[in-house]
């Protein structure tokens, strides 16, 4: 095997891992939506984040509330090339939830990985909420919060 066929390989197995137990069936493909924007974070890249949310999607990033597409965009703009700037997401699935066969809760525990760290900052651990649904076909954000997890 290639060096460049071993490394996507690695690849490959490490996001198998991302999916904890839902790597199978429909609340796996629900997984999908919460998983590309944890993809489009890790780059940085506020196109791609935005882009996972349907057009008049919200997000809640500590007391500032994003509503719609282009919010979101704009805003991830600044905070990674500024308070978030080479930062990542690391977020395990603590449930999935279909509510209907379009339509799915996901609730996530981690939180923001900084350059330089290999896991979150036990201070600074969240649960998350997604609200995804199936849209022309892909799963999407309709919303995103957080709140601390207070030991």
């Amino acid at each position: 095997m290639t060096k460049e066929a071993a490394a996507l390989v690695e690849g490959a197995k490490q996001w198998a891992t991302y999916y904890g137990e839902y790597s199978n069936g429909p609340e796996g493909h629900a997984l999908t939506a919460q998983l590309r924007a944890r993809a489009a974070w890790a780059e940085n890249n506020a196109d791609a984040f935005a882009d996972i949310f349907i057009d008049n999607g919200s997000a809640l990033f500590g007391d500032t509330q994003l509503k719609g597409r282009e919010e979101i965009r704009g805003y991830l703009v600044e905070a990674f090339a500024g308070p978030y700037k080479a930062t990542r997401l690391f977020e395990e699935p603590r449930e999935v939830r279909l509510l209907t066969d379009s339509s799915a809760i996901i609730v996530t525990d981690g939180g923001l990985v900084r350059e330089g760290e290999e896991t979150v900052d036990p201070a600074n651990l969240v649960r998350a909420m997604w609200v995804a649904v199936r849209h022309d076909g892909d799963w999407r954000i309709v919303s995103y919060q957080s709140c601390p997890i207070r030991n």
